[in-house]
């Protein structure tokens, strides 16, 4: 996925909220292409494993597990991402897991737009093994 990033515009001057945003798109693109690659199904049953990865509860958990691994830089966006006040409010999880999951995508967000996409590869990859998820 080529970056169109921001070209004027200082990652680190984006809202968390906004990074949130755009991370979440990448991150919900990444599930996709992996599930896409590990086994042809039926839309229906890849749209329910989509769903086990994209959540926040899981998201929150994938947070927390990956949080030793980032460094200082990111551990900073991840908790501007987590402290940001979003205006709604989750339905089927807690306040903390939608917290840590906008950190989450805070993150993804802020590596996408400074093109760190082999970052961005590394995270996933840990996330994946952390889920334990078998498509196959």
């Amino acid at each position: 996925m080529e970056n169109i990033a921001l070209k004027h515009t200082k990652t680190d001057e984006i809202s968390p909220l906004t990074l949130a945003f755009v991370g979440d798109g990448v991150y919900d693109l990444l599930v996709r292409e992996y599930l896409v690659k590990s086994a042809n199904r039926p839309v229906g049953k890849l749209n329910s494993i989509k769903v086990s990865l994209v959540n926040c509860k899981s998201q929150a958990r994938f947070a927390k597990e990956i949080m030793p691994k980032l460094t200082e830089k990111e551990l900073s966006v991840y908790k501007r991402g987590r402290n940001s006040a979003p205006k709604c409010t989750p339905k089927n999880s807690s306040v903390a897991d939608y917290h840590s999951a906008t950190g989450l995508e805070a993150l993804f967000g802020y590596l996408y737009l400074n093109g760190e996409n082999d970052r961005i590869k590394e995270l996933f990859s840990l996330i994946l093994h952390i889920s334990d998820l078998e498509v196959i």
